[in-house]
């Protein structure tokens, strides 16, 4: 299987860091929704930005802003709120966002599949998850017969004749 794995995020070497209020922008910042509304028109269109995206904010309103972000991190505030996958799905293949994918919150190992499924390229993992059964998760089913946001097209129709 060549599918791309999830990129676990390690806190410790994450160059993307919280944005406090009033501080001046910087590169690889990781602001909220609400703080970069605020601050849209004034950020650097140059400089990396990564945005926080509730559960219950429709990701379609985002079309305009999203080629200024190279993050969007997707919150799962509960692991049985599956809302993030739908923001993912839709931010992927419906609206073709090409940046980073996180998810962030309650990010369980039983969770990574499905969150590869509907695009995301990056997990931040509950701090109780073991990396080494998350890597396995991810090699356990060797392909899915449903397209996805990796690939779209069902498995019979990828199948060469």
């Amino acid at each position: 299987m060549n599918t791309p794995l999830i990129r676990f995020v390690d806190p410790a070497r994450d160059p993307w860091r919280p944005h406090a209020d009033g501080a001046a922008p910087t590169a690889h910042a990781l602001l909220s929704f609400a703080h970069w509304s605020a601050l849209r028109d004034r950020w650097p269109s140059s400089m990396p930005v990564g945005v926080i995206v509730a559960n219950t904010i429709d990701v379609e309103t985002l079309a305009d802003d999203l080629p200024r972000w190279s993050l969007v991190a997707l919150q799962f505030p509960k692991w049985t709120d599956g809302r993030a996958y739908s923001q993912a799905r839709l931010l992927r293949s419906r609206m073709r966002y090409g940046g980073e994918v996180r998810a962030t919150g309650e990010v369980l190992v039983d969770m990574l599949p499905l969150l590869q499924r509907n695009g995301f390229d990056a997990a931040l993992l509950r701090a109780d998850q073991n990396l080494d059964a998350a890597r396995r998760a991810l090699r356990f089913f060797a392909g899915h017969y449903q397209g996805d946001a990796l690939r779209s097209r069902p498995l019979f129709s990828r199948v060469e004749a």
